[in-house]
This record gives structure tokens, sequence and C-alpha cells, in this order.
């Protein structure tokens, strides 16, 4: 019997002790990623139309400004059909505690042009504007893919949300840019694989204080691009610090890999990053297209202890011994039974009146007729 006993009680032991090496790697994993859950509301789509004399389309980013109550809606037009430009929009969503939440309408109220350093619009082929973001100190930071094949260089730009009138360059590192030399080893940003995402993260509201920007490319560098791609295609996320005295400075870079490309798509990329309040959290949107149509992904992504890659050349020899960021699946928007359009633009839009907070995506329909501009409306709990 005692011997039964003794049994009894190292089994229990051992049991506990298992059930409690359980605990810290959920814990851990807690840590590492705060819960966040991500509810689909509705769906709204803009109607073609003129405003201005400017066709609205090609929404390629959404930024909120809290305050006014609005949105800034970024054009991708390489200055094609109308000037570079962005609209400011009222968005209107439903408040009555006892109906659905939904997008009642959408109001466009103005067009900003946007101006280079002398003070011009730009002409056709020389900016191709994807991410744009509002700044503690109320202004609009906008980023271009550059245009390769005309050899114009991406850029991120600061701008009066006003006049549209550019009122500082950030400098980037030299990797991004297209060389120059007809016989320069490849490097910089592909056609249209630029600077697509673009977010602010501030700890503070006053416009003194410094703040943090966030910019990665759609997909890999050209020095990064091998023959046969990887799964995973590796991106580069750039962080940069940006305060009243003295100019922007990139702190870190860092390796974001794409999620593996599904059969039957053509495309596969990082069309969006959002800062969360949380220091070195974002979510993130990924974009595809195929023979299967469009599709994206919501994903949670943190900074872990992730490698510093400002000095790494090149990935084309692959990525052992890096550290990427980390990142988890919150959301396969295919999963909520809608047909998506091109899924380019995020932004946190008003809190419920039940307190939760908004997240709203934006589709750019490349001022295709047989697209839409569509907006998703989701709750971020």
């Amino acid at each position: 019997m005692r011997i039964i006993t003794d049994l009894l009680l190292a089994l229990i032991l051992i049991i506990s002790l298992s059930a409690c090496s359980d605990i810290p790697q959920i814990q851990a994993e807690e840590r590492l990623f705060p819960l966040i859950s991500l509810e689909f509301l509705d769906k709204y789509e803009i109607p073609s139309q003129t405003f201005q004399q400017t066709p609205l389309g090609g929404l390629s980013a959404l930024t909120y400004d809290r305050q006014q109550d609005r949105f800034y809606a970024l054009s991708d037009d390489r200055s094609q059909q109308a000037p570079a430009r962005f609209y400011t929009l009222k968005i209107s969503i439903s408040t009555d505690n006892e109906q659905p939440v939904k997008i009642e309408g959408v109001t466009v109220e103005n067009v900003t042009l946007l101006k280079n350093e002398t003070g011009q619009t730009y002409s056709s082929q020389t900016i191709d504007p994807e991410g744009i973001s509002l700044s503690p100190r109320g202004t609009l930071f906008i980023s271009s893919e550059g245009v390769r094949k005309q050899g114009i260089n991406p850029f991120i730009g600061e701008f009066n949300p006003n006049t549209g009138q550019l009122q500082q360059q950030i400098r980037l590192p030299q990797r991004y840019l297209i060389p120059t030399a007809p016989d320069s080893e490849p490097k910089g940003v592909e056609e249209n694989l630029g600077f697509e995402p673009l977010t602010i993260s501030a700890t503070s509201t006053l416009k003194d204080d410094p703040f943090r920007l966030f910019t990665a490319t759609e997909a890999s560098l050209t020095q990064d691009t091998s023959s046969t791609p990887p799964v995973n295609i590796p991106v580069r996320l750039l962080h940069y610090v940006i305060s009243p005295v003295g100019p922007p400075v990139v702190v870190a870079e860092h390796l974001y890999l794409l999620d593996e490309t599904p059969k039957g798509a053509i495309a596969n990329g990082l069309t969006e990053l959002l800062a969360l309040p949380r220091e070195g959290s974002w979510l993130s949107l990924e974009r595809t297209f195929g023979m299967f149509g469009f599709g994206a992904k919501l994903f949670q992504v943190v900074n872990s202890a992730a490698s510093e890659t400002s000095t790494i050349v090149s990935f084309k020899d692959g990525i052992e011994g890096i550290t990427p960021l980390r990142k988890k699946l919150l959301l396969d928007l295919e999963s909520i039974g809608i047909e998506l359009d091109n899924l380019e633009g995020m932004t946190l839009g008003p809190t419920l009146a039940d307190g939760t907070q908004t997240l709203i995506l934006i589709s750019d329909d490349n001022f295709n007729p047989e697209q839409t501009t569509q907006l998703l409306l989701l709750g971020l709990h």
C-alpha cells in the first residue's frame, strides 16, 4: 500500500510539474504578442467620380486626423491623369448602439496637389506616391516608390497638409537608390516595389517632441533578389527618429519576411504598416494578386531582438543567422466572405461609442473601371 501511495504521489508531482512548465511558455507568447483580435464590421465602395477636375482613384494610402475627424487619402497617380495629390475625406460611421456598425457614406471635401521644392506640381513620371502618415506636428509624411525605368529615385518627404508644399526631404541610405553609372552593380528599389508602407509612432502629442517613422519596401531590393525566389521574400524595414533639432536620423533597419506566396499568385507584397501604441509593434498588410483575384492578410508584428541589417549588403545568399521581425497572423481577409479589391492602405479610425477602436482599409483601383475603391471597416479589440 505504501508503494502504491508513493507512486501516486510521484505521478501527481510529475503531472503538476509538466503543467507548470507550460505556464511560462504561454506567458512568454502573450508578452511577445499582446492579445489582439479583429472583427469585420462593414464594407463600402466609393463611387467613381471626378472632383475638382481630378479623377478620384488610385487611393493607395490613408491616414486619420483625430482632432479634425477627417481622413487624408493619397492617390498614387504619377501625375499622369492629374498632378500628384491627396484628398480630404469625411467618412461617416454609424454610432447607434442598437444598430450594426456601418459606413454610412463618404464625402470628398478637398483635393491638395503636391508641390516640390520649387513650389511646382510634380511633372509626369517623377513621383509615385504610395504611403502617407500624419505627424504629431500636423504635417504629412509621404513616400514615393520612385520610377526606376526613368531613373527617378524613391523619396520620403514632409509636406504641408494645407498647401501640399514640400517642407523637407528625408535622406535615404545609398542601398535604396538607383545607380547612375551604367556599369554599376544592380541595386536599389525595384520598379513599383519601393516604399509602399509608411507609418509614424509617437509617444507624445506635443509637436516639438521626437517621434519615430517607419517605412519598408514592398518587396526585395534589387541586390536582395535572387534568380530562385525564397519561400519567404526578404523585405527591409527602416526606422527613423525625427526631432525638431537636426535632420531625421536612421536608427535601425530590420528584416521583414513576407508570407509564402499562394499558389496562382503573381504578385505578393507588403503594402502597409501601422504603428501600434506599444513601442516596437505594428500591424502589417500583405496583399496578393493572381489568377484567383486579390487576397490580403493582416499580421501582428513585433521587434523581438531582431537583427540589425543595415550592414548586410545582400540577402541573395540567404538569411541564415539573421533574426527577422516576428509576426503572427491576425486575419486572412479572404475569410470574411466578400470579394476583395487591391487593398493597399490602412489606418486607425475613430473610436466607437462602446470604446472599440476602428481600423479602416482602402483599396487602390488602379484607375481601372473593372475595379473599385473599397473601404473595409474593422473593430480592433
